[in-house]
């Protein structure tokens, strides 16, 4: 299964994955437009989804799957924005903008592994 995993320790906060996410997604440098989340006020300060599936069983219109390499992926094609992923997931790492209408998630494309200076995060399969 392809997933982000982050060695905590390494981690400097210095947000520069979450501005990877944000630009190679959205097009802009927004930290809540990123898929990875950093935390200046917590232990473990790196958030990603780590591909559990649990939110996949929750959604009524089939729009979360696990694809070939394991991944988890939304279909924004037939997500309808309820949000009940968000809600649901027990990592905490399904995302939410204002102005999206449907939620999105880390879909461990390994931009974030490219850039992290301290070598934090990685791409496992």
């Amino acid at each position: 299964m392809k997933r982000i995993v982050v060695k905590q320790e390494l981690c400097t906060k210095c947000h520069k994955c979450e501005e990877a996410c944000s630009k190679a997604f959205f097009k802009v440098n927004d930290p809540l437009k990123s898929a990875i989340r950093i935390s200046d006020t917590s232990d473990d300060p790196v958030n990603v989804c780590n591909m559990c599936g649990e939110c996949i069983s929750v959604c009524s219109e089939e729009a979360l799957s696990r694809v070939k390499n394991g991944s988890v992926l939304l279909n924004k094609g037939k997500c309808v924005g309820c949000y009940i992923c968000a809600g649901f997931c027990p990592t905490l790492s399904m995302r939410i903008h204002g102005e999206l209408v449907e939620p999105f998630k880390c879909t461990a494309c390994g931009i974030c592994v490219k850039v992290c200076p301290t070598g934090a995060i990685t791409l496992e399969d």
